[in-house]
C-alpha cells in the first residue's frame, strides 16, 4: 500500500496526497465545507495539478462505494473538517449566478449567507477586501469565510443564484 502524506491546511481541510505503484501522484482535498476535489498532478512539475474534480457530497460517496473504501474513514475526516467551526474556501462566480454583474452590496451575500468574501480572484489578479461597490463576474473566484452551512449555501448562490 502506498505511503499517504497528510497536510493540514488551516480553515480549509486536509489534503491527501500518494504516489501510484505507477508513479503518478494524486491527491484528494478534502474541504472543511465536505467538498472533494480529486488531484491529478502534473508529471513534469510536481506542484501543479494537471486535473481537479470537483466532487459533492454524492459525487464522493459513489466513488467512495466504486473503490470500495471504508465509510469509517470518511467519517473521521468529515469530524476533522468541522472542529474548529470555520472555514476558508475558494468559490468559482458560475455564469447563471444572479450576482454576477452586482456589486457586492446589490447581491446582499454575506446578509444571506453569514459569510465573508475576503478577496476575489479574477485572471491573475487577487483583489484583498473588495468593498461593498466591487461588482463580482463570471469567472471569478471569492475567497470567503464563513461556517461549513454558510459556504455551502454562497457556494450554491455563485452558481445559481
Amino acid at each position: 500500500m502506498a505511503e499517504v502524506e497528510e497536510t493540514q491546511l488551516p480553515g480549509v481541510g486536509i489534503r491527501y496526497d500518494f504516489v501510484t505503484k505507477e508513479g503518478d501522484r494524486v491527491g484528494v482535498l478534502a474541504h472543511r465545507t465536505g467538498r472533494r476535489e480529486l488531484l491529478v498532478y502534473d508529471s513534469v512539475d510536481p506542484d501543479a495539478c494537471r486535473d481537479v474534480v470537483r466532487l459533492d457530497a454524492d459525487d464522493t460517496q459513489t466513488l467512495a462505494e466504486l473503490l470500495g473504501t471504508s465509510h469509517v474513514s470518511e467519517r473521521l475526516a468529515d469530524l476533522q473538517q468541522h472542529i474548529e467551526g470555520l472555514t476558508i474556501d475558494w468559490l468559482p462566480v458560475g455564469g447563471n449566478a444572479a450576482c454576477a454583474g452586482r456589486t457586492l452590496r446589490e447581491s446582499a451575500l454575506r446578509t444571506e449567507t453569514g459569510v465573508s468574501i475576503v478577496a476575489v480572484v479574477r485572471g491573475d489578479e487577487t483583489i484583498p477586501a473588495p468593498g461593498g461597490d466591487f461588482t463580482l463576474e463570471e469567472g471569478d473566484t471569492a475567497v470567503a469565510v464563513g461556517t461549513p452551512e454558510g459556504i455551502k449555501e454562497l457556494f450554491r448562490l455563485l452558481q445559481q443564484g
